[in-house]
């Protein structure tokens, strides 16, 4: 059980980080476009 909790943790650090790529790559959208996003999202 810890270990599957320690698993989920890393996945959810390691998704965190390539989230653009990610985004671009699950949604079809270049990651320019991600990125701009994003950032209006956290000048909010």
């Amino acid at each position: 059980m810890l270990f599957f909790l320690l698993l989920v943790a890393v996945v959810a650090v390691v998704a965190y980080k390539f989230r653009v790529p990610l985004l671009a790559r699950l949604l079809g959208q270049p990651e320019s476009r991600i990125e701009r996003r994003l950032e209006q999202r956290k000048r909010r």
